[in-house]
């Protein structure tokens, strides 16, 4: 298993997040959810569950900076450590609204929400991974280029914003031993949700945009997530990973 007694900390609740946190279990190690919606968390663990996984969820706001600190440290002293930090928190993000036009509250909420929120759950978990000189934080996301067909508000820069943390965080935390490393997808069709005019377009303009005519699936971004966070990958740091079945050139 890559990730034998390892510990993993996952906060969101998405189709990502339940993905992930699957391929952590199978892999070995011991999940521990945090969230705001219960009923999603406990989907997600009943699914581990059933498969003889060991997961914990806990209801917290990862914008919110004391809980998010009082349920890392709470991990740390019942399982020991914490290997392995992801944060799949949704940003609020509003599309399909020109920036020309966009209120400034709309612009704003997904770069206060994903800046805030990746730096409190990221510190949380370095601050006890520089105690143990070692661990793993994954980014999800990545920069990217704009759209010229779309329009996704203050998204991208959102993401642009992460990512330059990202790097700072990798060479400050880098020599006690934590790897830094952020996924990248050219989307992922099991994620998007409904039955509506226009899906099956969606998914295959997804498709097109590849390279090997197909997209990454849930299971994908679950595998590699667990590959990138396992020893096998200890040399990666400072960087992103592609998932994107060509999708992404880098």
């Amino acid at each position: 298993m890559l990730l034998q007694n390892k510990n993993a900390i996952l906060y969101g609740g998405g189709p990502i997040c339940g993905a992930v946190a699957q391929a952590f279990a199978r892999e070995g190690a011991a999940v521990f959810l945090a969230g705001r919606n219960q009923a999603k968390l406990a989907a997600i663990a009943d699914a581990i569950l059933s498969t003889g996984g060991r997961v914990e969820i806990a209801e917290v706001d990862a914008l919110d900076e004391q809980a998010v600190d009082a349920h890392a440290d709470a991990v740390a002293a019942q399982a020991g450590s914490i290997d392995i930090s992801l944060n799949l928190i949704s940003y609020g993000d509003v599309q399909g609204t020109p920036l020309a036009e966009m209120s400034l509250a709309d612009f704003e909420q997904p770069i206060s929400t994903a800046v805030r929120t990746m730096f409190l759950t990221t510190r949380a978990a370095a601050r006890h991974m520089i105690r143990q000189k070692s661990g793993v934080i994954l980014f999800w996301g990545g920069e990217g280029d704009p759209l010229r067909d779309y329009y996704i508000g203050g998204f991208q820069i959102a993401l642009h914003a992460v990512e330059a943390m990202r790097r700072q965080l990798s060479a400050e935390l880098g020599r006690h031993g934590i790897r830094l490393v952020t996924l990248r997808t050219g989307g992922v069709p099991e994620t998007i949700e409904g039955d509506f005019e226009g899906r099956e377009a969606m998914v295959a303009s997804l498709e097109q945009a590849t390279m090997l005519g197909r997209t990454a699936t849930l299971a994908d971004v679950g595998n590699v997530a667990a590959f990138v966070a396992s020893e096998q990958a200890r040399t990666m740091t400072a960087a992103t990973v592609n998932v994107s079945c060509g999708a992404i050139i880098d």
